[in-house]
């Protein structure tokens, strides 16, 4: 598959097509390593099993790969698109999501950070340098938008389908819910268990894609589908167990945010070159900042900065 080519033009690799490159720049960012400690639905869980984002990023990969593989699509393509479509996540995930979004006068939307990360962010201001194809996958993942590539449609699809399989995975190491809850006008077309859901999503992709210019579910199992998900956002996403925690991140990336709004002599110099140079506001600076943190550094700045620590007079 040909590219339609990058912002600053380079030399071909002699060994690896573009996608395989800009797949590579993804997994060797910083972006991506800091994925591993940020949260992907419970917030600071007691076990070593929980999801993270980087685990969720690795299973939409694997799915987008499969579909990508048995409908002989760019696995290159699928699999870059899949690694970066979260970098922009916030610390706490969507809870932080929506306090920058509410907090910052130019709105904040993870899928747009993402692509602002590998276009402008990574590499100290640089950026990526990604193919246009896979950045506009990127930007284009979630389900109200519409990607330009079969690729990009593999894995606007395989987000959602990981996030609900893994979620579930955790609610029910959780003891937030079970398999058996699921009523049995889904479980007659997706399956009684978490793999059978998983499986009967991606073999119903690829039947119902096979030899279309467009990549879609069934009728009844994509009804299924979005029965699932909202049973899982009433059951899982809003239940107060797994977010009872939700209300103190919101004021603690709120208080964040405020904090470098009033003191970006404290933000990396990078960022501070970019509202320099008129490329960025102040608060899209901070937003940056804020949003880049993973959960553990957002508690240690918040801390260091407003919890007070013992003294004694040597």
């Amino acid at each position: 598959m040909n590219s339609r080519g990058r912002e600053k033009e380079e030399k071909q690799c002699d060994i690896r097509p573009c996608f395989q490159r800009d797949r590579d720049r993804i997994l060797y960012s910083k972006s991506f390593r800091r994925l591993k400690d940020k949260t992907q639905v419970f917030l600071s869980p007691d076990g070593d099993h929980y999801r993270t984002r980087m685990t969720h990023t690795l299973e939409v990969s694997q799915n987008a790969r499969t579909i990508a593989k048995a409908l002989l699509l760019n696995e290159d393509l699928a699999e870059a698109i899949a690694l970066g479509h979260d970098l922009g996540h916030t610390p706490f995930g969507h809870a932080g999501e929506r306090a920058l979004n509410a907090v910052c006068p130019e709105g904040f939307r993870h899928n747009e950070q993402s692509l602002r990360i590998v276009e402008v962010l990574e590499n100290y201001g640089k950026g990526l340098n990604l193919t246009w194809e896979v950045r506009d996958g990127i930007v284009n993942h979630e389900m109200n938008l519409l990607p330009a590539t079969l690729e990009g449609k593999v894995v606007r699809l395989s987000d959602k389908i990981a996030y609900m399989h893994h979620d579930m995975d955790d609610a029910l190491r959780g003891g937030i819910i079970s398999e058996s809850d699921v009523p049995e006008e889904l479980a007659a077309v997706i399956g009684h268990t978490n793999g059978e859901w998983l499986d009967t999503f991606i073999h119903d992709i690829i039947a119902t894609s096979m030899d279309r210019d467009d990549i879609l579910m069934s009728e009844p199992v994509y009804d299924a589908f979005h029965k699932l998900r909202r049973f899982m956002f009433e059951r899982v996403y809003t239940n107060p167990t797994a977010k009872g925690q939700e209300g103190k991140v919101d004021e603690m990336i709120k208080i964040l945010y405020r904090y470098y709004v009033d003191h970006t002599e404290l933000l990396p110099e990078y960022l501070r070159d970019l509202q320099e140079q008129g490329k960025a506001s102040k608060e899209r600076i901070v937003c940056d900042y804020v949003s880049s943190m993973t959960d553990r550094y957002a508690v240690a700045v918040f801390e260091e900065v407003y919890v007070p620590r013992s003294w004694a007079v040597l």
